[in-house]
């Protein structure tokens, strides 16, 4: 599979969007001894292009399939402005890297930088639900494989949240073979309650308050104020509504968000119909959730995690004090340690006992 290779500083980040498919360039380098490289990918769809952003060690090519990790984002946001926001001076895509790996992220079509489907410059109620989740895993699958085959390996580790936990899982089920180990981030599953998005056509629009209303909700009122620390979420929403080329340039400014997951919520999720079988999953698998998650609340992700019944091992891990986005949070210190103690330890669960003694 052929890629066009973005090359760029990241004072010009945005800049790099509007390079052809023909653009070509060696990376470049980026804080705390890391390289960093774009790449748009071809869909397994004609027509379509999936950005790719990678960071690793600088000088350091070669990596185990324990050591590559991909990540996808949730139903409304692209994955560059929450994975590889540097808040408080790093990233989580940073924190990874630095510790020795090789870490991608990928927006899937609609999203971010990726190709957006015509349909998204017509008035929503045109058409219908664009970026469905059984789009989305194809989207991640040339991801991958792209990544497999930059890297030689035959494997890698796949990481997800919100919405991008039921990619991934339906990503592990389709190709065991191509899957190391497994993490959810706040995952979904069935409900019998409204989700807190809503939408109909092809896609949404948000805007910033209603987006920050969403992210507080179910917070108690005395621990919303020091939640999120000082600037935090200006500089998410800045970063990620200028994603947005369209959008971007309305007042206030707005984000569109493909509807392909609120149908899949409606005809899988509220239906009681999964969308994939965690049993089904044979990789060591860690689910992590915030005790405040209204999106998504507590009750999902331990359903989640009693049907990962095939797993050689499983965790999961409960932070207080966070919500859906703990990601950007005061705590979200505790989701990386306790995703990084998932990631750097053995395989194989006679190891695990062996370390512990």
């Amino acid at each position: 599979m052929r890629a066009a290779t973005l090359s760029c500083a990241a004072a010009t980040l945005f800049a790099c969007a509007s390079q052809t498919a023909s653009s070509r360039g060696s990376g470049s380098d980026a804080p705390g001894g890391l390289r960093m490289e774009e790449h748009m990918v071809p869909a397994k769809d004609p027509g379509i292009q999936l950005y790719l952003r990678n960071k690793h060690p600088a000088g350091q090519e070669k990596f185990g399939p324990e050591r590559i990790l991909l990540f996808v984002h949730g139903s409304t946001y692209p994955a560059e402005t929450s994975f590889d926001l540097p808040l408080g001076g790093t990233s989580w895509m940073d924190y990874i890297a630095q510790r020795g790996f090789d870490v991608w992220l990928v927006d899937v079509r609609g999203y971010g930088r990726s190709t957006r489907p015509k349909e998204m410059d017509e008035p929503p109620q045109n058409n219908p639900a664009l970026s469905r989740t059984e789009t989305a895993v194809k989207d991640v699958a040339a991801a991958a494989d792209f990544i497999l085959q930059k890297r030689g390996s035959k494997r890698l580790v796949v990481m997800g949240w919100s919405w991008g936990t039921t990619i991934m899982a339906s990503y592990t089920v389709q190709n065991l073979d191509k899957v190391e180990r497994l993490v959810l981030y706040a995952p979904q599953w069935l409900r019998s309650t409204p989700p807190l998005i809503s939408g109909e056509g092809a896609y949404r629009t948000v805007t910033m308050d209603s987006a920050k209303g969403r992210w507080l909700k179910g917070v108690p009122e005395d621990k919303k104020a020091t939640l999120i620390p000082q600037g935090w979420f200006e500089q998410w929403a800045e970063a990620t509504f200028a994603t947005d080329p369209v959008g971007s340039k309305e007042t206030p400014k707005t984000l569109r968000a493909p509807n392909g997951t609120l149908v899949d919520t409606k005809e899988f999720w509220s239906s009681g119909k999964p969308v994939y079988d965690p049993g089904k999953i044979t990789v060591p698998t860690l689910i992590v959730h915030a005790e405040w998650d209204q999106d998504l609340p507590t009750p999902m992700a331990r359903a989640v995690f009693e049907k990962l019944t095939a797993a050689p091992y499983k965790r999961f891990v409960e932070i207080g004090e966070g919500t859906h986005t703990i990601i950007m949070e005061k705590n979200r210190m505790q989701l990386f340690r306790e995703v990084q103690t998932f990631l750097e330890e053995p395989r194989e669960p006679s190891a695990l006992v062996a370390t512990s003694r």
